[in-house]
């Protein structure tokens, strides 16, 4: 650890403690060289450090908080507890943290997330797809719909199927 007195590399641990409900280690650390004492703080890195490659191009830095809002109103008014929005983000979250070291594409997040809602929610994947895959009419909107209808035999049993209790009306 360099001193930030006389920045030389050349110090001692005199004491360590762990602080912070035991999430940080702090360390009091004495310079051999101009013998000041200082203190420095060991963290666990809390954060996933991916960049995101957005459609246009850019990059920007990956955020759990993107990915849980648009899961969110995807999922509005739906018997979706916070607790299950919560795990399909942890789903998606550990895929692309064994998956990708430093970049990832937008669509390949989206992908994801889409095949994780489909097996949660039929109606949140559907609203999610419209938005993510940027259906240009409803035709495109009606497509997916029925495509999830087709493939609903082999979902979960008692999953409530898409437009289930609707009346003509």
């Amino acid at each position: 650890m360099r001193c930030p007195f006389c920045k030389e590399d050349d110090d001692k641990v005199i004491d360590s403690r762990s602080t912070d409900n035991g999430r940080c280690i702090r360390r009091r650390r004495r310079c051999l060289r101009c013998q000041r004492r200082f203190t420095t703080y060991e963290r666990i890195e809390e954060g996933v450090k991916l960049s995101v490659i957005k459609r246009d191009g850019s990059r920007v830095p990956y955020n759990r908080d993107n990915m849980l809002l648009g899961i969110q109103r995807a999922a509005y008014k739906r018997p979706i507890p916070f607790e299950r929005i919560e795990q399909v983000v942890d789903e998606v979250e550990e895929f692309l943290v064994s998956h990708f070291e430093k970049e990832v594409s937008s669509q390949t997040i989206g992908e994801k997330i889409a095949e994780v809602l489909r097996r949660v929610d039929k109606v949140a994947y559907v609203r999610f797809a419209s938005v993510y895959r940027q259906f240009e009419d409803v035709g495109d909107f009606i497509e997916e719909a029925q495509d999830v209808i087709e493939r609903s035999a082999h979902d979960i049993p008692g999953q409530q199927n898409l437009f289930e209790g609707k009346s003509d009306s």
